[in-house]
């Protein structure tokens, strides 16, 4: 058991990817995705990456709130915003993915939202861009882990309009 254990906890430390990023392309009107595939029951097996791509159409957020209560009496209240994907002309949801990372919420949403309607110019300027791949030196699983690679068809398309 001690031996599943520390091989379990290993895999679930380096195998995923450093950063599970989103592309939204206006142009096309779709939503690209590097989604990740894993059991946490089986360690031995390989867990992959599925790069996806969605019609913007197709695209639903849901808002989701945690309360946990704690042994010594206090409670933790956690909160976010999921994406999820709905098979056309339904709302039976066929993908799902966290659109809360760093902090991200509903306000994350509305920025989306506006960009895939109106266009950058209706938003305020964005930050720098942020390289997937750029970790701390000190994280030594994410160093480990794979890095954020886009096939290539997929990284041409999801930059570019049609």
């Amino acid at each position: 058991m001690g031996i599943w254990l520390t091989l379990f906890f290993w895999k679930f430390d380096v195998s995923p990817p450093r950063d599970l990023p989103l592309r939204f392309n206006r142009a096309r009107q779709r939503l690209y995705a590097y989604n990740f595939k894993y059991r946490w029951w089986n360690p031995f097996e390989k867990w992959r990456v599925v790069p996806v791509a969605y019609d913007w159409s197709q695209v639903r957020a849901e808002r989701w709130r945690r309360t946990h209560f704690t042994a010594q009496g206090g409670v933790i209240i956690q909160f976010g915003v999921e994406l999820s994907i709905v098979k056309p002309g339904t709302n039976q949801v066929i993908d799902r993915f966290p659109l809360t990372a760093m902090g991200a919420d509903e306000h994350a949403w509305a920025y989306v939202c506006t960009y895939m309607q109106q266009g950058p110019d209706a938003l305020p300027p964005p930050g720098p861009p942020r390289d997937h791949n750029d970790v701390l030196w000190c994280n030594v699983a994410m160093l480990l882990a794979p890095k954020v690679e886009w096939p290539a068809d997929m990284d041409l398309e999801s930059r570019t309009a049609p």
